[in-house]
């Protein structure tokens, strides 16, 4: 969007309440990890975090620890639809109080898109293919939709496609534009 930026990590605790199901997962993680960075947010700054979770047969489907769990992640999703939720969250500080008593508060504003991915049966080949080469063990759901099996395996997407990359890039652009920041 030709707007100057910062990347920059943040260590935050990424476990949720049991209880969350779909988007309500990465609205809570998003969240966290703004508020992990809080104390370094100037009050100048736009924080913007985000989190991306495959939802597939009502369970959530995070990172992939080993080959044998991106195995069965992939093979769960071949041949149906399932969901792709990513919240993304603005993050400022802003001053409250009147005179001695100003202070600061962490504002947060949480956005969350759905995208319907459909994958065609996936054979144990191109899984394993995809596995060996890629390595999408930094990936929900055991896949990256810009990639090989992306290319050969996504039959249809209903929703936005970076937001199964995990950057809702039109949110961001409506929250930006809405606040007069562009």
């Amino acid at each position: 969007m030709d707007i100057p930026f910062t990347a920059v990590s943040i260590d935050a605790d990424e476990t949720y309440p049991s209880d969350l199901q779909a988007g309500d997962i990465p609205y809570y993680i998003s969240r966290a990890k703004a508020r992990a960075y809080e104390s370094r947010l100037g009050e100048d700054q736009l924080l913007i975090t985000s989190d991306t979770i495959v939802w597939a047969d009502g369970k959530m489907l995070g990172k992939p620890h080993d080959e044998a769990e991106a195995f069965a992640m992939l093979r769960s999703l071949s041949g149906k639809t399932h969901q792709v939720y990513t919240a993304v969250t603005f993050a400022q500080k802003e001053t409250v109080g009147i005179s001695e008593k100003e202070k600061s508060q962490l504002v947060l504003v949480t956005e969350v898109d759905k995208t319907d991915v459909t994958f065609k049966e996936l054979t144990d080949e191109e899984i394993r293919y995809y596995i060996d080469r890629y390595r999408p063990f930094d990936k929900a759901g055991a896949y990256g939709i810009q990639e090989w099996i992306g290319y050969i395996g996504c039959t249809a997407i209903r929703g936005s496609y970076f937001n199964v990359m995990g950057f809702p890039v039109h949110l961001v652009y409506r929250y930006l534009h809405s606040r007069g920041l562009l």
